[in-house]
C-alpha cells in the first residue's frame, strides 16, 4: 500500500505566492498557484498510489479533488501539520507541496520501486527546502520541531532522518516557485501546462519565452 499527500492551501488572493507580488498581482498569483496546484493533482492522479489525500486549509476544495481523501491540516507550524499527516498515515507515505508543478511521475519512480530499500525518500528543493518527503513506515516525530520554510529545511531534515537510523534515498532537486524567475524557470520547463498558460496571461510572451521583444 503506498499513500501520496499533496499539501496545499486555498488560493485565495493575498493568501498564497505572496512572493510573487508586486511583480503580480494578488490575483494573479493566486491564478498561478491554482494552476500549479492543477498540474500537480493531476499528476499525482496519474501515480501507482493505493491512496491520495489533500491536505488541505480552507473552504472550498479546488478542481479534481473529487479525486482526493480531503484530510484538514491541524493548527500549529508547518512541520505539526506534516507531522500529524505523517502520524495519521499507514504504509508507505510520500507528502508533496503544490509548488512544483513541474512534478511528473519520473521524479518518484524511487519512491515506487517495489524493490527499494530505501526507509525515507526526500525530494531537495533549489531554495534549499524540499518539494517530496517519504517514508516506508511514517513517523511524525522525525519531522516535529524542523524548522520549515529556511535555506537549511532539507538539510535538517536529512540530519534528522539519518539520526534515526534510516537510509534516504535522494529524489532529483526540483525548483520551488518562491519568485517570479523561479516561476519562469519551472514555465519554461514545462510548456503547455495549466501553470505555463497561467503564467503567460500575467507576463509578456517574451518573459516566457525567454526573448527579447
Amino acid at each position: 500500500m503506498s499513500t501520496v499527500i499533496v499539501i496545499a492551501k486555498e488560493t485565495l488572493p493575498g493568501k498564497v505566492k505572496t512572493r510573487l507580488h508586486p511583480d503580480l498581482s494578488y490575483e494573479d498569483a493566486a491564478a498561478v498557484a491554482a494552476a500549479a496546484l492543477a498540474d500537480t493533482m493531476l499528476t499525482v492522479q496519474s501515480l501507482p498510489a493505493s491512496r491520495r489525500i489533500l491536505l488541505f486549509d480552507g473552504e472550498t476544495p479546488p478542481p479534481w479533488s473529487e479525486h482526493f481523501e480531503i484530510v484538514p491540516q491541524t493548527a500549529g507550524g508547518l512541520d505539526e501539520r506534516i507531522a500529524a499527516a505523517f502520524d495519521a498515515a499507514t504504509g508507505r507515505t510520500v507528502l508533496v507541496g503544490m509548488d512544483t508543478p513541474q512534478l511528473h511521475a519520473q521524479h518518484l519512480s524511487a519512491f515506487f520501486s517495489p524493490s527499494a530499500e530505501a526507509d525515507a525518500w526526500m525530494g531537495p528543493a533549489n531554495d534549499g527546502g524540499w518539494w517530496a518527503l517519504g517514508m516506508e513506515q511514517p513517523r511524525g516525530d522525525l519531522i516535529r520541531g524542523v524548522p520549515m520554510s529556511t535555506e537549511r529545511t532539507g538539510a535538517a531534515q536529512l540530519v534528522r532522518l539519518r539520526a534515526a537510523g534510516l537510509r534516504v534515498e535522494m529524489l532529483p532537486t526540483l525548483t520551488d516557485i518562491d519568485t517570479v524567475d523561479d516561476a519562469l524557470t519551472v514555465a519554461r520547463a514545462i510548456p503547455g501546462s495549466r501553470f505555463a498558460m497561467a503564467l503567460s496571461v500575467c507576463l509578456r510572451p517574451e518573459a516566457i519565452n525567454g526573448t527579447s521583444s
